[in-house]
């Protein structure tokens, strides 16, 4: 049976386990928290007001990026005053999931501001050059890339699968191909974990589901509200965190209600790939 964690959150998205501590984005608030395994919390970041901070990952030397909006930020960079902003509006409105290889390489998606066209994946190479590379994307959310490097997974929320693409060393997506039919899943975040299998969040059914590539169901667990993200962690890697809250729309996303949860369970298959 799933454990609380923590509660008292607004939407917590974008869930990562870094440097021994759960990370995530708290929606409603333009927060970025880390928790400890003992659920103290610490205020890393916050974006600007009237924004959300969408996404977080980090580059290979340990820098934090957090995507609001249109604009990918370093918040360390920030404190210094350096120049630390990218803007990819030229590009899209607003993204909404980032992930970062190995290498330094950034993939984000989004589209339209209010995600009633379809969505496209970006790419930022290490030199700071931003380039669309897929489009087509039926809301995307979760992003996730294997051990290798090699293979980019997207949750198509509204498409209801795992897309896959192969990775070129330019970041250029090819071999787009359905990674698993989720048939009535609606995938938000999602994490691999060591067997190439994949953890996804589902918001409108309330649960987090295991799938193996092709689309067979391994494990499916129930929460009491949608789930939005989940991520694998813990000491060994083997610790489910699930974020979850009554998702009411965007328009209550400043709503003094906190609803938002986050509950662990253990499972047998640590984490695998990226983020």
């Amino acid at each position: 049976m799933p454990k609380v964690f923590i509660d008292g959150l607004a939407y917590g998205e974008s869930a990562r386990w870094h440097d021994g501590r759960l990370w995530l984005a708290n929606w409603g608030t333009g927060e970025v928290l880390a928790v400890d395994l003992d659920g103290n919390r610490e205020v890393i970041t916050t974006v600007p007001p009237e924004t959300i901070p969408f996404s977080i990952d980090w580059t290979p030397d340990g820098q934090l990026l957090v995507i609001a909006g249109a604009t990918l930020f370093r918040p360390e960079q920030r404190l210094q005053k350096t120049d630390d902003e990218l803007d990819l509006s030229g590009i899209g409105d607003v993204f909404n999931e980032i992930v970062v290889d190995s290498g330094g390489t950034i993939f984000l998606n989004g589209g339209s501001s209010v995600f009633t066209e379809p969505g496209l994946i970006a790419v930022v190479t290490p030199d700071g050059q931003a380039r669309q590379v897929a489009d087509g994307i039926e809301v995307g959310n979760g992003m996730a890339i294997t051990p290798d490097d090699s293979t980019l997974i997207v949750a198509e929320s509204f498409g209801c699968r795992l897309t896959a693409f192969d990775i070129a060393p330019d970041g250029s997506l090819t071999n787009r191909r359905v990674w698993a039919d989720l048939q009535d899943g609606h995938p938000d975040g999602i994490c691999l974990d060591a067997e190439g299998a994949i953890w996804y969040a589902d918001v409108p059914a309330q649960r987090c589901v295991r799938v193996r590539e092709g689309g067979e169901v391994l494990e499916t667990i129930d929460l009491d509200r949608g789930v939005f993200s989940c991520m694998l962690g813990g000491p060994d890697g083997t610790t489910l965190f699930m974020l979850s809250a009554q998702w009411r729309g965007f328009e209550h996303m400043l709503s003094p209600e906190r609803t938002g949860l986050v509950s662990t369970v253990e499972v047998t298959v640590p984490h695998g790939g990226r983020p």
